[in-house]
């Protein structure tokens, strides 16, 4: 058993679903709702993990979309340049100020 329900199986394509055991990946498992969940992933994500645990994901992981990044920011109350992926990088600072 692997300790998640079946619904979330389609947010875990690339790997053996039945081998995650959420007592020892609780980030990944965390990581692949908040970029995909809907909302019956979202209700059971809340459940089991604390705003703490999702707003540190945000914060520590590079790998969301800007997308779902900015909503999790929103949803969450967290200002957006905490987050990694909604950082403005340092080559898109330098087109605006030399276009060549």
């Amino acid at each position: 058993m692997s300790g998640l329900p079946e619904f979330l199986k389609k947010y875990f394509w690339d790997t053996e679903f039945e081998k995650i055991i959420l007592e020892n990946r609780r980030i990944y498992v965390l990581k692949r709702i908040l970029e995909y969940g809907d909302k019956k992933a979202v209700a059971w994500m809340r459940r089991n993990f604390t705003t703490t645990e999702m707003k540190n994901a945000l914060v520590t992981f590079r790998g969301y979309s800007q997308k779902s990044a900015n909503y999790w920011a929103i949803i969450l109350d967290m200002p957006r340049e905490k987050i990694p992926c909604l950082k403005i990088h340092s080559s898109t600072e330098q087109k605006k100020i030399w276009p060549y």
